[in-house]
């Protein structure tokens, strides 16, 4: 049994939580009716600015034609590839530093660099490269975030607890053991909060990447609308970019969620 302090305590919570999800809700709301009370007004151009109304109407005739389900397709498929990408070869990467430490030392400033450059910079070198393909949109995607992935779970790696690792050499254990059997299930739960924040930025490589080469996606689907001076297509696409990273957010959130349920059993 619960005290009635203990109740007060969980009913206060969940009323607090009711509160900011309403304060949430009616945000999004008022800003929505201002942005079409503006339009109807003609306080801002809605040619320029568009308007909820106008956005809805161009989505619907888009799904009509498929047209916005095609180019939401190709951006998420690119994204979900890129973000693969950029888990495997971040890990795989962090663990060559953590196995080696003379490696660590020769390529750390390498990856600083490279995770503060700007990667817009490096989108038009891509297309030399690779040419005006897919290929350089997931290249685009894979370094906005590698760098910075492998860089967190290296130092994730390196503040495993010394004596735990002390205690498997003790017990005969070998460097792979350590590996396998504390380095990596030991830090499982900041891989996945490591992708909590690589999503994100995969899909910000993706778009960069749909910017300079692409043939679809919503990415290119900004760029065509923004040069026919078709407003209406480039913020519905930055309204479904805006659903789909929070989906995605989500969902990385929720696998969390289970794998910090299911280490805390």
């Amino acid at each position: 049994m619960m005290s009635d302090r203990q109740l007060a305590f969980i009913r206060q919570a969940a009323r607090q939580k009711r509160i900011i999800l309403g304060l949430r809700l009616l945000i999004f709301v008022l800003f929505i009716a201002l942005w079409e009370i503006s339009t109807k007004l003609e306080w801002i151009d809605s040619f320029i600015f568009s308007s909820p109304s106008r956005i809805l109407f161009c989505f619907l005739e888009m799904a009509e034609s498929h047209t916005i389900f095609y180019h939401v397709g190709v951006t998420l498929g690119e994204t979900f590839f890129s973000f693969f990408l950029v888990i495997v070869i971040g890990i795989l990467l962090a663990v060559l530093l953590w196995w080696n430490e003379t490696v660590a030392r020769v390529l750390e400033p390498y990856l600083v660099v490279l995770n503060s450059l700007p990667k817009t910079a490096l989108a038009p070198v891509f297309i030399v490269w690779l040419g005006n393909n897919m290929k350089t949109i997931i290249v685009a995607a894979v370094s906005v975030a590698v760098f910075s992935t492998t860089i967190t779970l290296y130092n994730t790696f390196q503040e495993m607890d010394p004596g735990k690792i002390k205690m498997i050499r003790t017990l005969g254990g070998q460097k792979k053991d350590i590996l396998c059997k504390l380095i990596l299930p030991g830090n499982v739960p900041a891989i996945i909060s490591a992708m909590k924040v690589d999503i994100g930025l995969t899909l910000v490589g993706v778009i960069i990447g749909e910017f300079v080469a692409a043939k679809a996606g919503l990415g290119y689907l900004i760029i065509y609308g923004s040069q026919v001076f078709k407003l209406d297509y480039v913020l519905l696409s930055i309204v479904i970019l805006c659903l789909i990273s929070t989906g995605l957010y989500l969902l990385i959130s929720l696998l969390e969620k289970l794998c910090l349920k299911h280490y805390s059993v």
